[in-house]
């Protein structure tokens, strides 16, 4: 499928939703903020208790995930870890759902969830993939012109995933439908890419200089930036996409080749002029 904007309303009406989170921990308080401000009723569970996080932010919170299944939600929000999401699906009681649920994960890729998902959940429940391509950072002044890629993977009721949607599109989000492989294709070449950049980076201890450019100070800020999100992120963007392996080939390979030229060049330059103390 190709890269596609949707420009379209998803949804004409204002129906407050009831959502459950599986997995809240900190993209998933972030995404909780803004979904409640818009009136959309939440739950959550997560093997970290945060009952008292979720008593402030008006969020029921089921330690037991039979209870949080039962509590007829229209939508269960995947917000695990990429490398736990795997056990924690395996692990929920999906018998206990009173009806079809759209299922919905927002990892930051999508083939490996999008098959874990048609792997494990009943034939009946709706599954649509989605990355905001945004995070606690990034998103914290709002989420207007920020993108929103997304999936319908299997989709029969058109309306409450056409409001789930409109929580993004409603902030002003770029809504992009997009394949999952097309995504993790791109997301290898830019947001693993950065990710490992900003690793190496870090790895080299870069640290500011009173003779900053405006280049190295960018540097700089992407490795800050880089480290604030976890090396469990990193690996699974690496692990769980199967595209990132070659890219991160791409860039050892690109490291020789311009290692070689400089190594060439010198080779080729006289030293008469060498001025080394």
């Amino acid at each position: 499928m190709s890269a596609s904007s949707s420009s379209a309303s998803f949804s004409s009406s204002s129906a407050n939703l009831k959502i459950g989170i599986v997995g809240f921990g900190p993209f998933a308080q972030f995404l909780a903020k803004t979904i409640i401000k818009q009136g959309h009723i939440l739950s959550a569970t997560s093997r970290t208790d945060y009952s008292d996080l979720c008593v402030n932010l008006g969020v029921s919170f089921f330690r037991n995930t039979e209870a949080f299944l039962e509590a007829d939600n229209d939508v269960v929000l995947i917000c695990t870890s990429i490398l736990s999401s795997s056990e924690v699906l395996k692990s929920l009681p999906f018998q206990c759902l009173k009806r079809p649920t759209l299922f919905v994960d927002v990892l930051s890729v999508k083939e490996y969830p999008k098959n874990l998902l048609l792997q494990v959940l009943p034939e009946e429940s709706d599954v649509l993939c989605i990355h905001p391509m945004f995070g606690p950072e990034s998103g914290k002044n709002g989420w207007k012109g920020l993108t929103c890629v997304f999936e319908r993977v299997r989709i029969r009721n058109e309306a409450t995933c056409s409001s789930f949607l409109r929580i993004f599109e409603s902030e002003g989000c770029r809504m992009l439908e997009l394949s999952c492989e097309e995504h993790d294709k791109m997301a290898a070449k830019s947001q693993f890419l950065t990710h490992t950049i900003g690793r190496v980076l870090s790895e080299m201890a870069i640290e500011s200089t009173p003779i900053n450019t405006k280049g190295f100070e960018t540097l700089i800020q992407l490795k800050e930036n880089t480290v604030k999100d976890s090396f469990d992120l990193y690996s699974g963007l690496f692990i769980r996409n199967r595209f990132a392996k070659q890219e991160l080939e791409n860039l050892e390979l690109a490291i020789k080749k311009v290692k070689q030229k400089l190594v060439d060049r010198m080779i080729d330059t006289p030293d008469i002029d060498d001025v080394t103390p």
